[in-house]
């Protein structure tokens, strides 16, 4: 990994930062997307101590929006050379149904439109880069879940649980499409289950959520356990030439069958586009 550039959204806490802490040991320069500045400064010092000299930096960047997202996307592709690995793992769980300022289910617009974005702003550098990777987070929360594509922004009965399923089911499903288009391009596209993991996850989501959140905590993997897979699929030889593929403690594994529907997934890339106002490209 020496030498090597690797966007991570998500990586100034829980396990995105502790696979961007150990990407840093073994000589990656880390590019930081961040919304709180405080904790992404926290995250460069820790980078910084970690023994590496490379100028590791951050973007902020609020991932519930779209603009932002192409601003960020766009900073990032004019200022930084050819991107070697993109971790989307920014992600949250919320108690209540919020809109965004664009209108977006808050749970969809953070865990699927943000990676969607990102890596289509980004995609060209990635190509660049020669033999990149590109790293979803989801869940086997995504287990049970289906995508009603009438109702994506979750309007009818909402429950926080069920979002945040269906936006991990997204995270796969957008995995499979883009590792689909990519083929030929040098980039492989790969997904993950992390486990359960104790972080910071859940605590802001409020209500009987959090409560439930800190409880089944008790019982939670370590983030360094759960970075594991993170830090694989971004840096192993082993995995070079896999793409398209669910991982869970650095094996591939079987998603869901509504996570393997092919037609879902070409679906939820067109409906993605056009929510996000850019085109279709293959």
């Amino acid at each position: 990994m020496k030498g090597k550039t690797i966007v991570i959204t998500g990586g100034t806490s829980g396990i995105g930062e502790v696979a961007a802490l150990a990407l840093a040991k073994i000589g990656a320069r880390l590019v930081l997307i961040a919304r709180d500045q405080s904790r992404a400064d926290a995250t460069l010092k820790r980078l910084r101590a970690s023994g590496s000299d490379l100028a590791h930096t951050v973007y902020p960047a609020d991932l519930t929006r779209l603009a932002e997202m192409k601003r960020v996307a766009a900073e990032i592709a004019n200022r930084e050379p050819p991107i070697d690995v993109l971790i989307n793992n920014a992600g949250a769980l919320f108690a209540t149904r919020k809109l965004t300022e664009d209108g977006l289910e808050t749970t969809f617009a953070l865990n699927h439109m943000a990676y969607f974005l990102l890596t289509e702003g980004l995609r060209e550098r990635l190509i660049a880069a020669g033999g990149a990777r590109i790293v979803n987070t989801a869940s086997a929360a995504h287990e049970g879940a289906t995508l009603d594509f009438d109702d994506l922004q979750s309007a009818k009965g909402f429950r926080g649980l069920k979002a945040y399923g269906r936006s991990k089911l997204c995270n796969i499903l957008f995995t499979r499409e883009l590792a689909r288009r990519l083929m030929g391009n040098g980039v492989t596209a790969n997904c993950l289950h992390p486990g359960f993991v104790a972080t910071r996850f859940g605590d802001e989501s409020g209500g009987l959520v959090s409560r439930l959140a800190w409880f089944a905590k008790l019982f939670a993997i370590s983030p360094r356990e759960g970075a594991e897979t993170i830090i694989y699929l971004a840096s192993s030889p082993d995995v070079a030439g896999e793409t398209g593929k669910y991982f869970y403690k650095c094996r591939p594994a079987t998603p869901s069958a509504a996570a393997r529907d092919d037609r879902s997934a070409l679906l939820l890339w067109q409906r993605s586009a056009a929510i996000a106002g850019i085109s279709d490209r293959e």
